[in-house]
């Protein structure tokens, strides 16, 4: 396995609150992030299942949440057959608003091959992850 590191950021004018609020309702996960749909828990040890997708073609990320500060900070380690790693999402006040992080920490399969990949898939999971926090910080303010 090799691991790869990815984040992006997004600035809302909603208080921090809301926006955990908003991202931490799983099931409101498809309004937000393309392609997904999820639905779990909320606190330390509970699961969260994600599947990305389109039609029948996609997969189920497992998740299990290793960190919850509430109104903050969600973490979670990926113990899915596809995905695995580590991720965490941070909703910080800033100004009259605040900023949204994500930072995913994923361990690429196939060696070599894997790493090529990540290549061309790194950009466009950045670009999707920092269109659904755009989208995330809209949805706050609503």
């Amino acid at each position: 396995m090799s691991p790869v590191a990815v984040h992006a950021e997004a600035v809302a004018d909603a208080p921090a609150e809301r926006v955990f609020e908003v991202l931490t309702d799983w099931p409101r996960h498809a309004e937000w992030m393309p392609f997904t749909r999820a639905e779990g828990g909320d606190r330390v040890g509970d699961e969260v299942r994600g599947r990305t997708g389109v039609g029948p073609v996609g997969f189920v990320d497992t998740m299990v949440i290793t960190e919850w500060r509430e109104g903050r900070r969600v973490a979670v380690r990926h113990t899915g057959r596809v995905v695995r790693g580590e991720a965490y999402f941070e909703v910080v006040p800033e100004g009259a608003g605040s900023r949204i992080r994500w930072a995913e920490r994923v361990d690429l399969p196939l060696g070599p091959l894997g790493r090529a990949g990540w290549i061309v898939a790194g950009p466009v999971v950045k670009a999707f992850m920092t269109l659904g926090l755009r989208r995330l910080a809209a949805l706050s303010q609503a």
